[in-house]
């Protein structure tokens, strides 16, 4: 409400303290107490420390302001001694409790010992197997996986990039210890298949005098594999952009490549959701690799060549296009739902779809899943019940795949207008062809439970539904009744 949360004491002591019986420590975000003054609700430094004190700030992080300022204001009796006691109390009894009085390094790190662990075998397996869970196969028309012989032409800005596969702030990461994508394709054929390589275009900027080459090497091969996306300076804290489609000319790269009839498999890397339309009409298979890390390139080759089964889903909605957002699974309906018969007078865009280019929860395989009925235990939830959700999965492809198998529920009525559908549960499910499972999932009241027009945390009877599939917008479904007294309400 206009009050910056590290001078709030409403916020801090009255209700996280007070109110919600937190006794641990607070500390501010990076110089967030000087940062009052260009907030405008502190005229001075010291000014900013004693609203920040007061207001229940225990530490400040890095700017050394209540180093700087806090002796001269207590002895001036601006700051009031038993605040200052109670943040050194709290300080003291935080460290207490994580053993420091006993082992005052118990918690340091040992920088040379920390890079040796970090290139060990182990975690290097441990990186490679998190990027591959992570990635997400966005479109695959059957080009993937790729054989490994022939000629292959790697492609684009990011396919020899190491720095921005690792991401903003990777502490200890270093760029030289980074399997680039190119180097784990060819790491991955070996002498098997001829891997040529052009950069094309530059991440930003018009220079577009490389794309003839890459032109060239795509003519000569069976596929190519082009690397687009983000560099390191448009990812992370204060990196902000207004358009989500391919920065610099990579989209007349990827054109021209397309343009040769050679089969085309592209590669994202980015921080965050791309608007990418044409991509998904015109190239052959699309892999979200995200921020891959030391073991990125390596993961990559793993899902392109079927060494892996991708089975990454989307932690987020991916826009059609800049203009829909903000867009994410769990809003609320509109008062005029879009009527494709009859669009007129309804929610919709003239020059776009409603629908997302890619849903919340969505992620391909090299395999297919089929799902069964959803059962439930009961139609009806009572006070201190629970409600078993059962869906019989199978893998009906040829390949041995992961489904990250995903429940949803929708309050049907309500005194809040009920989001369309709010993820209560998923599962990762590994079945070998032919193999099928029951998967099952439990919902109690407190799972229901929102806050609700009287500001109070808890449930309302009425009539939900439930839906079990592999994205937010499965169909596959049953409802059931949440009897009343099933959940009280809360005072939040």
């Amino acid at each position: 409400d206009g009050i910056p949360a590290s001078g709030d004491r409403t916020l801090l002591t009255d209700r996280l303290r007070k109110r919600w019986g937190f006794d641990g420590l607070i500390v501010s975000d990076y110089d967030a107490v000087p940062q009052l003054q260009l907030q405008g609700v502190a005229a001075s430094v010291a000014d900013a420390v004693r609203i920040a004190l007061h207001a229940g700030i225990d530490v400040d992080l890095h700017s050394g302001t209540y180093l700087e300022q806090l002796p001269a204001l207590a002895r001036a009796g601006k700051v009031p001694m038993a605040e200052l006691d109670a943040a050194v109390r709290r300080v003291l009894e935080a460290k207490y409790r994580l053993g420091l009085f006993r082992d005052p390094f118990r918690y340091g790190s040992d920088r040379e010992r920390a890079e040796r662990a970090m290139s060990s075998p182990q975690h290097r397996k441990l990186a490679r197997e998190a990027a591959r869970e992570s990635m997400v196969l966005l479109k695959n028309n059957g080009v993937l996986p790729l054989a490994k012989h022939g000629r292959i032409a790697v492609l684009g800005p990011l396919a020899d990039e190491r720095e921005t596969l690792l991401g903003p702030m990777h502490a200890l990461g270093k760029p030289d210890d980074v399997v680039s994508i190119l180097s784990g394709i060819r790491a991955a054929v070996g002498t098997a298949a001829h891997v040529d390589y052009v950069q094309g275009v530059g991440v930003d900027g018009d220079d577009t005098s490389g794309i003839a080459a890459a032109v060239r090497a795509a003519k000569a091969a069976d596929v190519a594999i082009v690397a687009v996306g983000e560099s390191l300076a448009m990812i992370g804290e204060s990196d902000s952009r207004t358009h989500l489609d391919l920065p610099g000319r990579q989209l007349d790269l990827v054109k021209a490549v397309v343009a040769t009839g050679t089969p085309v498999v592209v590669l994202l890397v980015s921080g965050r959701p791309l608007a990418v339309p044409w991509l998904d009409q015109h190239v052959a298979a699309i892999l979200d690799t995200w921020l891959p890390g030391d073991e990125g390139g390596h993961a990559v080759a793993d899902l392109l060549f079927g060494k892996a089964n991708p089975s990454g889903k989307l932690p987020m909605t991916f826009p059609y296009d800049v203009g829909q957002v903000p867009i994410y699974y769990a809003q609320r309906p509109t008062s005029r739902p879009l009527d494709i018969a009859h669009p007129e007078y309804t929610s919709h865009y003239t020059d776009a779809p409603n629908a997302p280019l890619y849903p919340f929860g969505y992620g391909l395989s090299y395999t297919q899943f089929r799902y069964g009925k959803v059962h439930l235990s009961s139609d009806h939830l009572a006070p201190g019940g629970k409600l078993t959700v059962r869906v019989r999965l199978t893998n009906s492809g040829q390949r041995r795949g992961t489904e990250v198998v995903q429940l949803y529920v929708h309050d049907v009525v309500a005194s809040v207008s009920p989001a369309v559908r709010l993820l209560k549960g998923f599962q990762r499910v590994t079945l070998a062809p032919g193999e099928s499972r029951e998967v099952a999932f439990a919902l109690t009241p407190e799972d229901l439970a929102f806050h609700r027009a009287d500001m109070r945390l808890g449930t309302e009877p009425g009539k939900y539904q439930v839906f079990v599939g592999g994205d937010s917008t499965t169909t596959h479904g049953a409802h059931f009744m949440l009897d009343a007294g099933a959940g009280t309400g809360v005072p939040h």
